[in-house]
């Protein structure tokens, strides 16, 4: 079996590529791993809407149940809700079946530690040692064989987390919320309206396949429209699982991760709590991010891509805010993984105690342009080692010289090639990604 683990868990097609078979393989391999520290461990598993989430974790439960865990349902709750809630019922480890903002044919799990932390690297690569060995891992008998719990006060445990973390109310702030008919599609609205907001919520009503839809954090378009119709503040966009959060201003433009991290990042400086004046971003991460940050005597560290590598460096640095450029931000004073519904929270609450509007207090990020597109390549792994892609990025580096830069990189969840430059002149950049793109295509696609 190849390497099974990416950047996020383990995805792909539910039922074809992730099949049950699978999923109770990696429930023994889990379960038996944790057995070391207790004899019988206690799992929490929660999941996003998507059609294949009951068939996965049953699949999952029933293997983790075969190795002697008990597993603790959450039912449908953020992937932050299920890492809040592990240490606060005294489980032994998490996992979340989500494909966060990818379609529904997509699935995939998230396994977290008792501390609600996404799982090293090296426990990762253990696990997927016992996957290979599932059939002969021991098969307890009798009263050691685990059980399947329900907690039914998960949402509300999460939503008293989420409310410890509010500074105040938010009564006459006007908010729309694009809830991708996800995993916040209940708790978020619930959150801002206890809160005091005036809330109108969109993409709410999941019915296990339109996930993602048109609508979240990766289709803005709706949201766009609706703030600007319903004359709001600002409009509030998650993606699946809900780690992650993009807004949207009051005139309708988008305000991404960059721009809520440069915020952030002023508004705790100003309290004291932006510890060693640092944030953690990765290396798509815009220049004007780095630039914003310096006036205010910040300084800005970049990562690879992948929250899991951002978190890894806050904690190495002690910073308390780190994130990516596509909204997952990371606030190490209030959760230990990207969480969308307090980003949310954190920015309605900066922009209902300033006395101007988000579209304002946005513009203090200068921004260069960046153009991205994704490249389908069944042959990603050869990136590196293709002489005639490396050849072409050094010819093309040269022609932005000291004015922009580009970014080549595979995706660690789906079979593509990120394509990424930055610089002033957009012409120029759609024909730097133009021209890199259409090569990558007929060599790797």
């Amino acid at each position: 079996m190849g390497k099974l683990f990416g950047t996020d868990g383990i995805r792909g097609i539910a039922n074809s590529e992730l099949t049950p078979e699978l999923l109770f393989k990696i429930g023994r391999a889990h379960a038996h791993s944790l057995k070391a520290h207790n004899p019988r461990p206690r799992i929490l598993v929660g999941r996003d809407t998507r059609i294949s989430g009951d068939l996965l974790e049953a699949a999952y439960t029933a293997g983790a149940c075969a190795s002697g865990a008990d597993v603790v349902s959450v039912g449908v709750l953020p992937t932050p809700g299920v890492a809040v809630l592990i240490p606060l019922l005294q489980g032994d480890s998490g996992a979340v079946l989500s494909a966060s903002h990818n379609p529904v044919q997509d699935n995939g799990i998230k396994l977290l530690s008792r501390d609600g932390f996404k799982l090293e690297d090296a426990v990762e690569a253990e696990i997927e040692r016992l996957i290979d060995q599932a059939d002969q891992l021991p098969r307890p008998t009798g009263a050691e064989v685990g059980r399947r719990l329900e907690e039914s006060r998960a949402e509300d445990l999460y939503l008293a987390h989420l409310m410890k973390a509010s500074r105040g109310r938010l009564e006459g702030l006007k908010v729309v919320l694009d809830c991708a008919h996800g995993a916040a599609y209940h708790v978020a609205p619930r959150l801002f309206r206890e809160l005091g907001a005036r809330v109108e919520v969109i993409a709410a009503s999941p019915d296990g396949t339109n996930i993602n839809v048109k609508c979240g954090s990766t289709h803005l378009e709706g949201l766009q429209a609706e703030v600007v119709a319903r004359q709001a503040h600002l409009g509030l966009a998650f993606d699946g699982d809900a780690d992650r959060c993009l807004a949207v201003d009051e005139q309708g433009a988008v305000v991404d991760g960059d721009q809520m991290m440069a915020l952030f990042a002023n508004w705790l400086k100003t309290q004291g709590r932006l510890r060693h004046d640092l944030v953690v971003a990765t290396v798509m991460s815009n220049v004007g991010l780095e630039i914003a940050l310096r006036e205010k005597g910040i300084r800005l560290l970049r990562t690879r891509v992948g929250d899991r590598y951002v978190l890894e460096e806050m904690k190495s640095k002690s910073a308390v805010l780190g994130g990516e450029q596509s909204g997952h931000l990371i606030m190490l004073e209030h959760g230990t993984t990207g969480d969308g519904t307090l980003a949310a929270l954190m920015l309605a609450t900066l922009v209902h105690e300033s006395s101007q509007p988000l579209s304002a207090l946005a513009a203090g990020m200068p921004r260069l342009p960046q153009k991205l597109v994704n490249v389908r390549a069944r042959h990603k792994d050869k990136l590196d080692s293709d002489e005639e892609i490396g050849a072409a990025i050094t010819r093309l580096e040269g022609r932005l010289a000291e004015r922009g830069r580009i970014l080549v990189r595979c995706s660690g969840t789906e079979p593509l090639v990120r394509v990424m430059a930055e610089g002033p002149d957009l012409a120029e950049l759609d024909d730097v990604v133009g021209e890199l793109s259409r090569l990558i295509e007929q060599r790797l696609g």
